[in-house]
């Protein structure tokens, strides 16, 4: 464990990230008093939960939903108000500005701000009375959001819960979670977000937005001793956050956006490798059209999920990979820019995550600039530059995390140097040929045998050599 952890902090230090908070943002950190909560719209009374992962201790997000009229539903999604402890060109602030992201690795976290904010003073942890930014929407039968408000709140975690748990639950598969239990009427709450979450789903879905399945590695540790790398798959309660997110993440947008104020964007342009998405579908007898289409794109991916869901978590990773990653942009919301192509909006930010995002933190102070009809906190310069540096960290973060990655599965696949294994090549440039394995989930690189593979393809390898000091998993083709 002690050689992994340092290898993810050499491996920060070798992607431009700065490992270690400074000493001027620590002592600050120390400082910093709890914010007061009293002289503000109070929604304590309001039965709010947090779903996340079992271990996740920086807790962004709380929810709740009332029924409203013609079977319409109100979702509201608190959002921890991280600017009032954390204020702009403070050390804190300028370390975030230097890495923008939490960085979560096999060996360990590296968050974006000091673990006294945000595990704990700007963390909505259960029973602590907590300020916010929330986003309230109503949901029609249809899934459709007919009004939304943005404002400011105080409000209480009363059930911290985990996304398996929750899922299992909802799913008829094991009784409610014992904190669930303990809070009357809450298992109907929660109901009711399933209900409003399902909606805007299939809302979305009919308008092009694509659905995935993925499967991420998690480390499993015995005490202190990497065991295995699992796979972490979607479930129930982590696509009702997933939803709501989605949706807040919108309803911020077009907030800023109807009020004409500068924004930073999340965008997702047209793919640029549309034709191989084309091939890959006709692999499977579907013929896409020859321009970018969500709409058919998601047709056949709905239908993909249906005929052969035990491969579908392959195919969504190669179409993930062939869609190209989103990035920040700065701008006038009303101004024509492009959209998101992945979820098929026209307005998106990302607002939902300011202990672990900078442009969250960002998009947060220019929330509460508009609510407070006060001056714009940055120019549009300023904010081009903000998402130029988060676009370029937000990579820098995923090699960090890649790279870590690989070096636990070289120390977890040491000994199996010569076997063989079902894999998916899951990226194909001049650069190499990537292919991922699924037991344990791990990529590494085709070294021999790579000539006219591509993305998508499945193919057999045999695992040739391991380096965990540098992250090098070894594939040649069989």
């Amino acid at each position: 464990m002690d050689s992994l952890k340092a290898i993810a902090r050499r491996a920060m230090i070798e992607h431009g990230l700065a490992p270690e908070f400074p000493a001027a943002a620590l002592r600050e950190a120390e400082t910093i008093e709890p914010a007061h909560v009293e002289a503000i719209r109070d929604l304590r009374h309001l039965l709010w939960s947090s779903i996340d992962n079992d271990d996740s201790r920086d807790l962004d997000q709380l929810t709740v939903a009332e029924p409203a009229a013609d079977g319409a539903i109100t979702v509201l999604v608190a959002i921890a108000d991280v600017d009032a402890l954390v204020s702009a060109g403070t050390a804190i602030d300028e370390h975030a500005r230097v890495n923008t992201t939490s960085v979560y690795t096999a060996a360990r976290v590296f968050p974006m701000l000091p673990e006294r904010l945000s595990t704990h003073l700007t963390s909505l942890n259960q029973d602590e009375p907590r300020l916010a930014i929330v986003a309230e929407m109503t949901i029609d039968v249809q899934g459709t959001i007919v009004r939304s408000k943005v404002y400011r709140a105080s409000v209480l975690n009363r059930a911290k819960l985990a996304y398996n748990a929750v899922a299992a639950w909802l799913e008829e598969q094991e009784p409610e979670p014992a904190r669930l239990a303990a809070i009357p009427g809450l298992a109907d709450q929660l109901r009711l977000q399933d209900r409003a979450a399902q909606s805007l789903r299939k809302a979305r879905q009919a308008r092009g937005s694509l659905s995935f399945e993925t499967v991420e590695a998690r480390p499993v540790f015995k005490e202190e001793t990497l065991t295995d790398l699992r796979a972490d798959q979607k479930n129930r309660a982590k696509d009702l956050i997933e939803d709501f997110m989605v949706s807040a993440n919108g309803v911020i947008a077009r907030f800023l956006g109807e009020r004409r104020r500068l924004a930073l964007r999340r965008v997702l342009r047209a793919p640029d490798r549309w034709p191989r998405i084309v091939a890959l579908a006709s692999q499977h007898g579907v013929l896409l059209p020859t321009e970018p289409d969500g709409a058919a794109l998601n047709a056949f991916l709905t239908d993909m999920r249906g005929k052969d869901p035990k491969t579908f978590a392959d195919l969504s990773l190669s179409v993930i990979k062939l869609l190209g990653a989103g990035e920040y942009a700065a701008d006038v919301l009303e101004t024509d820019m492009p959209g998101h192509f992945g979820l098929a909006v026209s307005e998106y930010t990302h607002a939902t995550a300011p202990n672990r995002r900078l442009v969250d933190l960002i998009v947060q102070r220019l929330v509460k600039a508009t609510l407070n009809s006060a001056p714009e906190p940055y120019s549009l310069q300023e904010l081009q530059d903000i998402a130029a540096r988060c676009n370029e960290q937000a990579r820098n973060a995923a090699k960090v995390e890649r790279q870590v990655r690989k070096a636990a599965t070289a120390l977890l696949l040491a000994n199996r140097v010569g076997e063989r294994f079902k894999g998916i090549i899951t990226g194909a440039s001049a650069k190499g040929t990537w292919i991922r394995i699924d037991h344990p989930v791990a990529e590494g690189k085709v070294v021999r045998g790579a000539d006219g593979l591509d993305v998508g393809d499945l193919v057999t390898v045999e695992l040739v050599g391991v380096d965990p000091a540098r992250g090098f998993i070894d594939f040649a083709t069989a």
